[in-house]
């Protein structure tokens, strides 16, 4: 009752997709630890079951993925019209995947997953999430 009930909803949401349990977890521990609210899923498949998928402020997703790789994930969510900012990770990216990626709109940070990069990412979808910028 009254316009107050909705105000925690803003919360961003960021979604971790990879098939490595390891992975999940450490990113899920380092992101929260940042105050940042996660869901994991162990592939797309997982994720596309999801009911509320643009409650997410951003997506990580691994491209090497058994099943549906990480861009066939993204081209799988715009044909849903999900326009929610995603985040490629992966271990040397070919010219090729950089190629697609760029197309797609889907910055890239190679595993491992060392320093600040990821998290700088994030935060500027997050604080921009009508931009994005490759680079």
């Amino acid at each position: 009752m009254g316009p107050h009930r909705n105000l925690a909803v803003h919360v961003a949401v960021v979604g971790i997709v990879d098939d490595d349990p390891a992975v999940r977890n450490s990113l899920k521990f380092s992101l929260e630890l940042e105050g940042l609210s996660v869901g994991v899923y162990a592939g797309a498949d997982e994720l596309l079951r999801e009911g509320d998928l643009a409650r997410f402020g951003c997506l990580i997703i691994d491209q090497h993925m058994p099943g549906r790789n990480g861009l066939d994930l993204v081209a799988e969510l715009r044909n849903r019209q999900v326009r929610v900012p995603v985040i490629l990770i992966t271990s040397h990216p070919s010219r090729a995947l950089i190629a697609q990626s760029d197309k797609a709109g889907v910055p890239i940070v190679e595993k491992p997953l060392l320093g600040n990069a990821l998290l700088d990412k994030i935060r500027s979808l997050l604080a921009s999430p009508t931009r994005q910028s490759a680079g």
